[in-house]
């Protein structure tokens, strides 16, 4: 990871890109941050035991088929990029201290965009899951099975949207040849760590590995 300063990994919901990119930010002693803290889109419609689902994100996927979900979220990320863009071009150039290193994942790391970037010292790895993994984690997550008929339907839309984002994620990683790692062969993510510090060590492009 020889002169590397921004690492990205994208990926769909609970493919574990926070828990895996906070792994490699503390091996690197790289910051760590979210795309999902640049700028507020609806997000996962389950209560925790300290957030109620607000009236306009439960509408939001009551009321929307899964297309324009897709739909809407790609838009999101979209009006998103330009300050995606300019976090990683700050780093990349090293104006943010000491070190200067950041660790950045998030869903909005679009591969046609990320594989357009020239910022230097730059690397990207994207993870993905089978969707009977993701399925899984999501309902232990939510708390399906104790979920209200009417908050299961809301769950239920989210893992469709969420499926379908990966599939079309997975094939814009693949038309491009950009590195994807399976996060659900039973790997730690402190040895999917390992596997994304081995990826980024070797990309002589953003995303792209020399070995191909």
């Amino acid at each position: 990871m020889h002169g590397v300063r921004v690492v990205l990994i994208g990926g769909t919901s609970h493919v574990g890109k926070s828990t895996v990119g906070q792994v490699v930010a503390d091996r690197a002693g790289f910051e760590y941050r979210s795309t999902d803290r640049l700028a507020r889109h609806p997000g996962r419609p389950w209560r925790t035991p300290d957030w109620e689902v607000p009236a306009h994100v439960a509408e939001h996927y009551r009321t929307l088929p899964v297309d324009e979900l897709i739909a809407s979220v790609l838009d999101h990320y979209e009006r998103l990029w330009p300050r995606i863009q300019e976090l990683i071009t700050e780093y990349a150039a090293g104006r943010q201290g000491v070190g200067g290193g950041l660790v950045l994942e998030g869903s909005a790391l679009w591969p046609d965009r990320v594989a357009s970037l020239t910022a230097p010292h730059t690397a990207a790895v994207w993870l993905t899951a089978e969707e009977s993994v993701v399925r899984a984690r999501m309902y232990e997550g939510s708390r399906y099975t104790e979920a209200a008929a009417e908050d299961q339907h809301l769950i239920e839309k989210f893992l469709a949207r969420t499926v379908r984002y990966q599939a079309l994620m997975r094939t814009a990683v693949d038309r491009l040849g950009l590195d994807r790692i399976e996060a659900d062969r039973g790997r730690s993510p402190e040895e999917l760590a390992d596997v994304v510090l081995t990826a980024v060590g070797s990309q002589g492009a953003v995303g792209r590995s020399t070995a191909g």
